[in-house]
């Protein structure tokens, strides 16, 4: 299944009173796993960039303003989402600020039904603690030392490893690598097979065997399968 990791940045917290977008990340992954696919783009808010958004993202206004305007990339940007369900950490204020930018172009706004909200995830997980992206990066081992600051890009590739962690599709793909390896791959491109590294055990017993040759036995030198049998090796010899 085809889903898109989202991350936003935007000039303050309420589109209804004049905020903007300036960034939008995506990262494409493939039945929870990356696949190498993404976009990203900076907006030009139209506005000045507020002291407190400019400390979290660190885009100022004079970085903004040579870049493209929203109406100038929703078409890509929509055309990269298709219809793929939408993993966003807090869904909500990221669709808010898209749907806000989508209205002012009188584009379909993206519906709810669509999103996948990891906050949400994480809190039915993880309830009474923090479950911040950086609270999920540390929980699950995730290395994020390189994010001094927020990137729309950045944090969706953080957050498609914490998503895949948070729904335990990692755990799941491990016990399948453990359990199997690839042996060979066809001249035809058909889809790898595998084998146990470890065999199973066999089901059946040593008596039941043993009851399986007594009643071949009573079968006597015609049955069928004796026809199958090698030649004995004085007969081989003659």
């Amino acid at each position: 299944m085809r889903e898109i990791v989202l991350d936003t940045e935007t000039t303050g917290l309420d589109p209804l009173r004049g905020d903007r977008l300036v960034e939008i990340g995506c990262v494409e992954i493939f039945n929870r796993m990356p696949t190498g696919q993404s976009f990203h783009v900076y907006i030009n808010p139209e506005r000045d960039m507020p002291a407190e958004a400019f400390a979290v993202h660190g885009l100022s206004s004079e970085f903004l303003a040579t870049k493209p305007l929203f109406h100038e990339i929703a078409d890509e940007f929509l055309e990269f989402i298709g219809d793929a369900p939408l993993v966003i950490h807090n869904a909500s204020f990221d669709v808010g600020f898209i749907n806000a930018e989508l209205d002012r172009i009188k584009r379909v706004a993206i519906p709810r039904e669509r999103l996948v909200d990891t906050l949400l995830l994480a809190r039915r997980k993880h309830p009474g603690v923090s479950n911040r992206l950086d609270d999920l990066c540390s929980r699950y081992a995730i290395d994020n030392s390189h994010r001094t600051k927020h990137g729309a890009l950045l944090d969706a590739e953080l957050l498609a490893e914490v998503y895949v962690d948070l729904v335990g599709a990692r755990q799941s793909q491990l016990l399948l690598a453990s359990d199997t390896q690839e042996i060979r791959v066809s001249a035809t491109g058909d889809a790898p097979r595998r084998q146990r590294l470890v065999p199973l055990a066999p089901r059946v017993s040593d008596a039941e065997r043993e009851a399986h040759r007594a009643f071949i036995a009573t079968m006597g030198e015609k049955a069928i399968w004796n026809e199958y049998l090698p030649a004995p090796a004085a007969a081989a010899q003659a």
